[in-house]
Order: C-alpha cells, then sequence, then structure tokens
C-alpha cells in the first residue's frame, strides 16, 4: 500500500525548531521523526511514500537529496576515505513522491492535493507524522477490512496532566477525573483508507470532523484502541521526552530492531 503522510503543518507549539526546519525534519536520536515514520511503515513492506509538503517543504527535500546512509548503517572504508562499503542499506528500496500541497493548506486539502498520485489504490495509509508508536500495523489494516471500513484510525489514551470535567449549566461540578482515567479516546493519527474516503471530502474542507461525521453516519469509520507505546512529538517538552527515550535506550518505535 501505498502511504500518505502529511508533512506541511507550520508546526507552532514546537517554535523553538520549527521556525528552522519543519516538524518532521526535528531529530529523535541521528534521524528525522519523519525517517523514524517511513523506516515503521518500510519495516512492514509499505515502501512507496507520498509526502504532502508545505512549510519549509525544501528542506525535506533536500535532505532526502542529500541522504547519507553512512548515518544509520555500518559500513567500511579503504583507501583513506575513498572507498565506502556499506554493510546494510535502509531507504534505497523506498519510492519517494514530494507534492507541493500549500503552505496553509489543512488536512483534508493536503490529503485532496495528492489524489492523481493514489490512482489504481483502493486502499492506502496515511499518518500525521508527529507521534510514533509500535503498533503492529497488520492488526490496524486487518480492523479496517474486517469492518469493511472507509476510514480506521489507532486510538490511544489521552497521556495529558489536565482533568475532564462534568458540570450543570450553572457550574456546580458534578465529577472530575484526569483525562488519562477517563473514557476517552484520542485519535492518534495512524489511519487506513479506502479511496471512497474523497467522495465525503468537500472543497477546503478539513478531514475532521465534516468527512468523518458523514462516514459515521454511514458506520464507516472505525477506530483500534491501542494500549501500547504511541507518544506525539508535539511540544518542546515532548521533544525532550523522545530524547530522553532514545538516550536510555528505550525506542519501542523502532520495531525493525526487533
Amino acid at each position: 500500500m501505498k502511504v500518505v503522510l502529511f508533512c506541511g503543518g507550520l508546526g507552532m507549539r514546537l517554535r523553538e525548531y520549527s521556525e528552522a526546519i519543519p516538524k518532521p525534519l526535528v531529530h529523535v536520536g541521528n534521524r528525522p521523526i519523519l525517517w523514524h515514520i517511513m523506516k515503521y511503515y518500510a519495516h512492514y513492506g509499505h515502501k512507496d511514500f507520498i509526502l504532502c509538503l508545505g512549510w519549509k517543504g525544501e528542506l525535506i527535500k533536500e535532505y532526502f537529496l542529500q541522504y547519507n546512509e553512512c548515518l544509520s548503517n555500518d559500513f567500511i572504508i579503504s583507501g583513506g576515505t575513498q572507498s565506502v562499503e556499506l554493510l546494510s542499506r535502509d531507504i534505497n528500496e523506498w519510492r519517494i513522491t514530494f507534492v507541493d500541497t500549500g503552505i496553509t493548506s489543512n488536512i483534508g486539502q493536503r490529503l485532496k492535493a495528492v489524489q492523481s498520485h493514489l490512482e489504481g489504490e483502493q486502499t492506502f495509509l496515511a499518518n500525521y507524522t508527529d507521534g510514533l508508536s509500535d503498533v503492529p500495523l497488520p492488526q490496524l489494516i486487518d480492523c479496517h477490512r474486517n469492518h469493511q471500513a472507509i476510514a480506521t484510525f489507532m486510538a490511544v489514551r489521552p497521556v495529558q496532566t489536565f482533568h475532564c470535567v462534568e458540570a450543570d449549566a450553572t457550574g456546580a461540578v458534578s465529577d472530575i477525573i484526569a483525562v488519562s482515567e477517563s473514557n476517552l479516546l484520542a485519535n492518534a493519527g495512524f489511519f487506513v483508507m479506502e479511496k471512497e474516503i474523497f467522495d465525503v471530502i468537500e472543497e477546503g474542507e478539513e478531514i475532521i470532523p465534516g468527512p468523518f461525521q458523514r462516514l459515521i453516519a454511514k458506520k464507516k469509520l472505525y477506530c483500534m484502541h491501542y494500549p501500547g507505546f504511541f507518544a506525539c512529538m508535539d511540544t518542546f517538552k515532548e521533544k525532550q521526552m523522545f530524547d530522553d527515550f532514545h538516550s536510555r535506550g528505550e525506542t519501542p518505535w523502532e520495531v525493525w530492531r526487533t
């Protein structure tokens, strides 16, 4: 299946980095989070990528045009540095389509902009490219197919520290509970979609809520609750969290190493 990756947002909540580079190029270890996500999909055999570019998209193009496989693979040099022999490869089997989908476009518009590049694909994958997980991708795809859904996404328990409040019209509180302990689930941005998704996205429309509400009415939108590892890099604090994970060698999203 082809994999659509949304890489064009402004990343305003990660401005310490995204003012200089697009958020998908912010590093986790010695590679951008975008690379980790692509490596995850490639591990499961999905190596045909469509990058929906926007803000500073030229830097993402430059990254892959100047890609150095020696940074993530073992190699041998001889003759000084005249000969480099890679002992393994990582992206040589990847096919990457780079599409400028606009600086201010929303996710729905970016998806519509790459529709022609999905010609002939009944089912495709998509990702927000700001979170990492060890979710078994075949399980998500099976969930999607078993329900004959048009769109399916991975859902996780919110990890934020704020609390959910129930109150009446006067403001009298009847209950308060940590969001992580509630029954709420959050969309983690790992999608499986059918080509019929394009039939429910109207011009200029964001994919949530409009198109997804139409799928709900048709009982064609599903989610798979995944209780395992998921973390999103949306703020500077979360970037530091990923750095801490990597420095401790705790990288469960690196399913290709298991």
